[in-house]
């Protein structure tokens, strides 16, 4: 074999040899909307996170990839406190301080999350209620972990029952062999400002891709004027509240006056 040939064989190998690292599988993905406005008529929203698996070598429709799908934030600080009955009276006693608490969160997976990933998995990607509120304030008084997770599960329930949180297991369908959608209902009372959705591709519950997009949800109209007004201007805000219930009061004094 001449000087040509042994080049061509070593260029074949090399070839061989990086095609399967150029063929990584991929999840790509997208949102059916990314502004989302907030008015007087506001009852909700509905968010549809769909995308494709790209270089899958295995069916997705077959539950060989698993595709998570996580929409979190605004993060804000939040104060727990418990109650105690106190000389016939119930008064807010100790309370927890948490960091980063996501104002909306929604996890939506192709299968329950235990069967997709290990706990430590999981928790080190961020991925269910269960990470969330892991890290009190550092300033606060320290607490017994046992009243720490307490009070972590009071704020996760709470926030449940006003469908602020939300999990559910065979929230993502695969549409075909790499295909997939989610649906997600955002409530009335959706915080406004800026998410993160997060959509992951697992197999064999191993992380494979991650892919985000940004979503954002802002008041407009009448309530955003109200609510601009009420943060940079707070006391003529307060001054026409005070203006206003006034006349309120006067107006319906009038009106229900009996002679």
């Amino acid at each position: 074999m001449g000087r040509a040939g042994s080049y061509l064989v070593i260029l074949l190998l090399a070839w061989f040899w990086s095609a399967p690292a150029l063929a990584r599988e991929d999840i790509q993905s997208d949102l059916s909307a990314r502004d989302i406005k907030i008015e007087s008529n506001f009852t909700g929203a509905e968010i549809v996170v769909f995308g494709t698996v790209e270089n899958g070598t295995r069916s997705s429709a077959a539950g060989d990839y698993d595709v998570v799908v996580v929409i979190r934030g605004p993060d804000e600080a939040i104060v727990t406190r418990r109650k105690q009955r106190t000389l016939g009276l119930w008064m807010n006693r100790d309370s927890q301080v948490f960091r980063q608490v996501p104002g909306f969160y929604a996890v939506l997976s192709s299968r329950p999350l235990d069967e997709v990933a290990s706990p430590e998995t999981l928790r080190r990607h961020n991925i269910g209620v269960g990470s969330l509120l892991q890290s009190p304030d550092a300033g606060a008084e320290e607490v017994p972990e046992r009243d720490v997770r307490a009070f972590r599960d009071a704020v996760i329930r709470i926030m449940e029952e006003d469908g602020l949180y939300v999990v559910d297991g065979r929230g993502v369908t695969f549409i075909s062999k790499s295909l997939f959608r989610a649906t997600i209902n955002l409530p009335a009372d959706v915080p406004d400002g800026g998410y993160l959705a997060n959509v992951y591709l697992f197999r064999d519950g191993k992380l494979l891709s991650l892919n985000q997009s940004q979503l954002s949800i802002t008041k407009a109209g009448f309530e955003r004027l109200i609510y601009s007004t009420a943060f940079d201007y707070p006391l003529l805000y307060g001054i026409v509240a005070v203006l206003v219930a006034i006349a309120v009061g006067l107006f319906a004094s009038t009106v229900l006056r009996r002679d």
